[in-house]
Parts: structure tokens; C-alpha cells; sequence
């Protein structure tokens, strides 16, 4: 498959900072990529470079079959893009803000009236069309700024960290649009500080740090990086540790003796590698209840952005200064 996006060696720097150094990606069409990592990381930063806001202080890169140095206009003509934080009119209404767009895009009216109603049931805003843009929720605002990006169906379109401090329901709701969105055939790239939101939507992840791609791969491939799913269980009784202990570690990942089961024995918890998920959590626990091993928690815990990063770079994924503050150096 083509790549839809392609970049091969950018880099940007501001002032001292070198906000890239040397990234290189593709994105086959039709696919998403998830682009993780923390704030300052290079994420915003690469988007922009990529949607013609920024230009590279050197690299190549080809968006929608266009160079992107050489031909801006080209690009902006094939791209949506939608920001961190929702570019709407708070004194329009969601009907004006999509038909504004429209328009601006050089649409006839009656296409531009058309073009946002078919949007507004897209994104099930319907029902608040003719509401000021000021009176939405945050979630209702991030799926009219995601529609706007949709006015002219691009064949391309970048997210940077779409769903940032929208509650759990809308952020379901949005990825329930995004993954519409692709399977309607467009290519995706998609920037996020959460690995449940790449796992959910990327067919591929690229994780940056310090303004480079460290690792790239599946989700499942980044998980066996950073030692899959792990199974913790506190015992109710400092005597029952060791039985325990054996017992979860014929369930771990490189089997019984290679010193993967670890024990707290000060927390009374014991931690094993695993593949499975629930339906092994709850084979786990019926043995340890037929072996009359009592127990005050059990769980089943993913790998965290924490958990890529301290693997990878051997530090946490802390917060860093905002790319956005570095661009306005």
C-alpha cells in the first residue's frame, strides 16, 4: 500500500530546543497511526510540519501524494486537521460554524447548508444545531471542531490529542467517530499521550520521545516490549505466599522457573506476566479458591504510557514543557 503520509528525516528547532531530530514515518492509506508520547515529546510539533504550519528546518515530506516544502497549498487542499484544543465560533452556531467552513472553502450555499446538515447527524449534534456553539460541552465542541475538519472530506486528516480532558463517555463517542471515519477509507494520524487511545484506534503506534521515534509497531507489539499484562493478587494470609506464588507462575508468560512471578512479601502481593486477559483472570481465580488460598484483591493490569516509556528510555513519561509554549519561543 502507498504511504498516504511520509516523512523522512525532519527536524525543527526552536532556539535551543530541537523539537525534532530526524523523525522519520509512514502511514499507508486507509490505516491510522498513532503518534504517542508525552507533552514536549515532538508530536505537535511533527503535525504541524506535516499540515504546512511549521516548515522544517530540514527532511522531506509527501502528504496525500504532494510534497509538502514545495506545494502547501496543494496540501492544505487535501488535509483536515483538527487541533488540541476545539477551533470553533462560541457566537455561531454549529450549523453557521459548518456552513462558515464550507464557504470558506469556496462551497456553494446550498452545498455548504447540505454539507453541514449531513455532518451535524454524522456527529449527533442534530438536535443542537441551531444552538450557539458557546452553550456545547467539551464534547459536544471537539465533534463540531472534528466536522468542521470534515467539510470537504479530505482524504488525509491529523487529530493532536483529540480527546485531552473530555470525560470517558465522550471520549468513547469520539472514537466511535473516528473509527467511522476510517472505515470510510481515510488515512489518519493521530497524536495521544493515552495508549488505551492508540490501542483503540491505531493500526500501527510510533512512540517519540525528545523529538524522536524510538520504537514503532502494533500495540500488541509494544505491549510484549514492556512485558504484556500482568496479574496481581494480595493473599489474605502471609502463609499462604509461596503456594500462591507457584501457583500463578505456571500462568506466566516464560512458564514455571525463569523468575518472572515477583513477590512483596511486606504487601503480602505477588505479580506474574501473563496472556489472556479476563478469561485467564478468572481461571486464576478459581484455582487459587480450590487450593482455599484466600484473597483481599485481584487484578489485571495493562501496560501504561509509563510502563512503553520506562521500558524503551528507561525513564517515566513526565510532562514536559507544552510543544506549544516552545513554538512561541
Amino acid at each position: 500500500m502507498p504511504g498516504a503520509i511520509q516523512a523522512e528525516g525532519l527536524v525543527k528547532t526552536f532556539g535551543d530546543v530541537k523539537a525534532l531530530d530526524g523523525v522519520d514515518l509512514e502511514v499507508p492509506e486507509g490505516t491510522v497511526l498513532g503518534l504517542l508520547g508525552p507533552n514536549g515529546a515532538g508530536k505537535t510539533t511533527t503535525v504541524r510540519c506535516l499540515t504546512t504550519l511549521l516548515r522544517p528546518d530540514s527532511g522531506r515530506a509527501v502528504v496525500a501524494g504532494i510534497d509538502v516544502l514545495k506545494h502547501p497549498d496543494a496540501v492544505r487542499r487535501s488535509i483536515g486537521l483538527s487541533g488540541q484544543f476545539a477551533a470553533v465560533d462560541e457566537y455561531l452556531t454549529g450549523r453557521e460554524n459548518l456552513q462558515m467552513v464550507g464557504q470558506l472553502y469556496q462551497m456553494r450555499a446550498k452545498a455548504a447548508r447540505a454539507r453541514a446538515d449531513e455532518l451535524l447527524e454524522q456527529f449527533h449534534l442534530a438536535d443542537a444545531a441551531d444552538r450557539t456553539a458557546k452553550t456545547y460541552s467539551g464534547g459536544m465542541r471537539r465533534r463540531l471542531d472534528l466536522a468542521a475538519a470534515l467539510v470537504v472530506s479530505p482524504p488525509v486528516m491529523f487529530m493532536d490529542e483529540p480527546t485531552t480532558g473530555l470525560d470517558p463517555r465522550n471520549r468513547q463517542q469520539l472514537w466511535d467517530v473516528i473509527k467511522d471515519l476510517v472505515s470510510g477509507g481515510t488515512t489518519l494520524l493521530l497524536t495521544t499521550q493515552y495508549l488505551e487511545e492508540a490501542d483503540h484506534l491505531a493500526h500501527d503506534i510510533a512512540v517519540v520521545d525528545q523529538g524522536k521515534v524510538i520504537a514503532q509497531g502494533t500495540s500488541d507489539q509494544l505491549k510484549a516490549r514492556t512485558g504484556g499484562e500482568r496479574v496481581e493478587v494480595v493473599v489474605h494470609d502471609r502463609e499462604h505466599i509461596r503456594t500462591a506464588a507457584a501457583l500463578l507462575d505456571k500462568y506466566s508468560l516464560r512458564g514455571l522457573g525463569q523468575g518472572d512471578t515477583t513477590v512483596e512479601e511486606h504487601m503480602r502481593k505477588i505479580t506474574t506476566p501473563v496472556s489472556g486477559g479476563a478469561k485467564l483472570l478468572a481461571e486464576i481465580i478459581r484455582e487459587l479458591d480450590a487450593e482455599g488460598i484466600e484473597i483481599d484483591d485481584i487484578g489485571l493490569r495493562r501496560p501504561t504510557l509509563d510502563d512503553v516509556f520506562l521500558s524503551l528510555t528507561g525513564h517515566v513519561a513526565e510532562s514536559a514543557q507544552s510543544e506549544h509554549e516552545e513554538a512561541a519561543k
